[in-house]
């Protein structure tokens, strides 16, 4: 068993698909399936099933995947370790956070990054918090900024960057913006474009509307907050929106009895990771 077949592993496990596999680590589908062959040879047994075009983990490859990817952290860390002893500020570093993040947030921090350490490589993913959260617990990214989780699981250390106050916005000439009182079952009343279950956001609301036996009348889902801006600019709906993002002659924000919404951005990592300088210096940028 070696380090090639473990990456080949995980990069299927990952991608559900030993062409994507391929594509990622830059190689041809048939050494990815050459090496995931040896391993399932080495280990006596398959490893996964493919069924049509659907590559999905066997019992055994579910439990090697936690093992090999703590294997490939500790070879990680162990790189990082030795590098970090020249005290240089250079190498490849994986971030990963959110669209909304990137646009509103990180371009002074990415711009003076940049200028100060050249000889970094910045490896920039766009994906959910959530996805960016479980990235970094799975040893597949160094260091995520996103929204932080109200309760964060015990694995990452959590640092806290920016507050991000939100509120619930109607365009001026919905049925709420003149009313004065506002309750949750108003609101309940009209349709909501929000981000999707599963979003720190969307849980938070959730739980105050069904603290009052309540839900909201969903039409639409999007993990994008400039679509969901739109659309409520339009007049399909209320939303949820960062107040950095609401301009008051556009918009109408309502205060809603019951409802307060908190979130907090800021970066987290993994606590048994050993962080390269790199990583250090994005940090100390950032904070």
């Amino acid at each position: 068993m070696d380090t090639a077949t473990l990456q080949a592993f995980l990069s299927v496990a990952s991608t559900g698909s030993f062409s994507q596999a391929a594509q990622a680590l830059f190689l041809t589908q048939p050494a990815v399936s050459k090496r995931v062959a040896a391993l399932e040879t080495e280990l006596g047994m398959r490893l996964f099933d493919r069924i049509g075009r659907q590559v999905t983990l066997t019992e055994a490859g579910q439990v090697l995947l936690p093992r090999a990817r703590q294997v490939m952290i500790e070879l990680d860390d162990s790189k990082r370790a030795v590098a970090n002893l020249s005290g240089t500020v250079t190498g490849n570093l994986a971030l990963g956070t959110s669209h909304h993040i990137a646009l509103h947030r990180l371009p002074p921090v990415l711009r003076t990054f940049a200028r100060r350490y050249p000889a970094v490589a910045l490896d920039l993913r766009f994906m959910d918090s959530e996805q960016v959260s479980n990235a970094v617990q799975n040893g597949q990214l160094e260091l995520g900024v996103i929204t932080l989780p109200l309760v964060a699981d015990p694995s990452l250390i959590v640092i806290p960057v920016w507050d991000d106050p939100m509120s619930i916005v109607v365009n001026k000439a919905h049925g709420l913006a003149a009313k004065p009182n506002i309750e949750a079952k108003d609101l309940a009343q009209y349709p909501a474009i929000l981000t999707p279950k599963g979003t720190y956001t969307r849980d938070q609301l959730n739980e105050g509307f069904a603290g009052q036996g309540l839900s909201p009348a969903v039409r639409l889902e999007s993990h994008y907050l400039e679509t969901i801006k739109m659309m409520v600019q339009v007049g399909l709906a209320w939303s949820v929106l960062p107040d950095s993002m609401i301009d008051e002659q556009e918009f109408t924000v309502l205060r809603v009895s019951g409802l307060r919404f908190q979130r907090r951005l800021g970066v987290v990592h993994h606590q048994e990771r050993t962080l390269s300088n790199a990583a250090r210096a994005m940090i100390n940028a950032l904070v």
